[in-house]
């Protein structure tokens, strides 16, 4: 690793979030250091919330007032003026797809950045807290150890060497070494407190923004949504649905505007944390650490000496010796006290396992890994985190303009799709090209068959004054038709006989309709007859 110190520095972002103004809500300017507990503070956070709930109600009067507008300057609209409204409320709907579909792109982005950014925080701080608690499990075995293992040993030895004055001042001299090292590992700080605040803030950290993440996933899908079926609204022209999809909208728009003032006081506040977090976890841990052990880990570097290193050489200094006068009496007292063999021999290994015990706690009170967890929770809070929580902001913003713009092309669109209803009401049903009358038609084939009969009889020019005659059937003479409808083979439905005379019908007529007809050319005939001999 590297001699020179990993300095923490804090992105340019939270420079500019930390310089906003910082006013709690008897509209007063307060410090901007980061203090939770001050209510101050939290006034000052809470006014930021305040901001954005009055560009609630803001962006709320202007589309009041819009709508107001929209229904009070209602006039009718010529034909004219009817192709550019439908091409703004297109162009509108357009925009608030595009903009919706870039809200959701860019939050589902902040999204994922701050539960990356929080996830790499709660990891370090689980690390730190693994580490914390191996320092606690080796200091608390290691005192264990020397409090009743060694004192057990020495009180047996006590008795067996009572005899020679010099193996019990031995052992007397073991005792004292024994109760220095238990003074060293008592100097130590209480690192089991340390331990349970770092578990609970990473809980508590981790459960919190489990919920957000969801809260967030959920809130996009739903913009998303509400975007889609408005869209499906306007090109399927569903009353019913727009209407629907207004008031989702308006749900919505609060939502994103909720959402905005949550993000904003929650990216000034850890902005304020980021700026300077040493001062602020020197401040919380000066119950509970030293000061000049708080400061080795958050500022590492290898002209900073150890706060550790003078109770640890103790420490070790005083198993040597241990280890030395055990390893004398094994040599010169065994022989002479056979009985004295095991619990030596239990003394030596006591030693050995406080000794590896000892290289152990070593390396966990090492800064360098504690101030790597600290680095990786600043950069995953302070750079990833922060940084989400600003698309987050954005995602806001985009997702409350594009709702705004759906919700003044909705009323438009509505009003036309009613305007649009009205006129074909007040169309003609028997004209031909009603939509309207094509439908009832498709459901009334008796109803098309007379506009056929009617569109048939008034197209012969020299037939237009009349009117189809009552369904009765003449039985008047078709020998002219018959017989020149065998030269073809007798099928009377044959497309390309030519027409017998002027009278004669079209042979795609039905057999009704040709009977009609010539009964009524066959009277027309004996009528004319009638006028040129008289």
């Amino acid at each position: 690793m590297s001699s020179d110190r990993v300095d923490y520095i804090a992105p340019w972002w939270t420079y500019w979030l930390h310089n906003f103004p910082h006013i709690n809500l008897r509209f007063q300017p307060i410090d901007k250091t980061f203090q939770p507990e001050d209510e101050n503070y939290q006034q000052s956070l809470i006014f930021l919330g305040c901001v954005a709930a009055a560009g609630l109600g803001l962006n709320l009067l202007c589309l009041a007032i819009y709508l107001s507008c929209l229904c009070c300057c209602r006039k009718e609209e010529e034909e004219e003026s009817k192709k550019p409204n439908s091409c703004c409320v297109t162009w509108s709907a357009v925009a608030a797809g595009l903009i919706t579909c870039v809200a959701v792109g860019v939050g589902f982005y902040g999204n994922s950045e701050t539960n990356d950014g929080v996830y790499q925080m709660t990891y370090s701080l689980y690390n730190a807290n693994h580490t914390l608690g191996g320092v606690d499990s080796l200091v608390s075995g290691t005192m264990s150890n020397m409090r009743s293992g060694l004192h057990q040993h020495l009180a047996r030895l006590d008795e067996i060497f009572a005899t020679r004055g010099d193996y019990v001042q031995t052992l007397q001299f073991m005792q004292q070494m024994a109760d220095n090292v238990i003074k060293q590992l008592l100097g130590l700080s209480d690192w089991e407190k340390a331990k349970v605040d770092l578990a609970s803030i990473a809980d508590q950290s981790a459960t919190i923004e489990y919920y957000r993440w969801l809260t967030y996933l959920l809130l996009l899908i739903l913009d998303l949504i509400i975007c889609l079926l408005a869209c499906l609204g306007l090109a399927k022209q569903s009353r019913w649905l727009l209407t629907t999809m207004m008031v989702f909208g308006v749900l919505t728009l609060v939502l994103s505007w909720t959402s905005l003032g949550a993000d904003l006081a929650t990216a000034v506040g850890t902005s304020d944390f980021c700026i300077s977090p040493d001062k602020y976890i020197m401040s919380k841990t000066k119950d509970v650490i030293s000061a000049d052990i708080v400061h080795y880990y958050l500022y590492w570097n290898q002209t900073l000496s150890n706060p550790f290193q003078q109770p640890l050489a103790i420490f070790q200094r005083s198993l040597t010796t241990m280890q030395i006068q055990s390893q004398g009496l094994l040599q010169f007292a065994v022989p002479l006290f056979p009985t004295a063999e095991r619990d030596l021999l239990g003394i030596q290994h006591l030693l050995n396992s406080s000794e590896a015990s000892l290289h152990q706690l070593t390396a966990l009170l090492d800064c360098r890994g504690l101030n790597k967890d600290y680095l990786d929770a600043m950069v995953g809070v302070c750079y990833d985190g922060v940084e989400g929580v600003l698309y987050l902001c954005l995602f806001s913003i985009l997702a409350a303009c594009a709702f705004t713009v759906m919700l003044c092309a909705i009323p438009r669109a509505w009003r036309q799709i009613a305007c649009r209803e009205q006129d074909y009401d007040d169309m003609d049903e028997e004209d031909p090209f009603n939509p309207r009358a094509r439908r009832l038609g498709s459901q009334n084939p008796d109803h098309t068959n007379m506009h056929s009969f009617c569109s048939y009889s008034s197209s012969m020019g020299s037939q237009t004054s009349l009117h189809p005659p009552a369904p009765a059937v003449s039985n008047a003479p078709m020998s002219e038709y018959m017989n020149h409808t065998a030269l073809f083979g007798g099928n009377p439905r044959y497309k390309n006989v030519p027409l017998i005379g002027r009278g004669s019908p079209p042979p795609s007529y039905s057999p009704t309709m040709r009977a009609t007809y010539l009964s009524m050319t066959e009277e027309q005939r004996r009528h004319f007859g009638n006028d040129f001999q008289a």
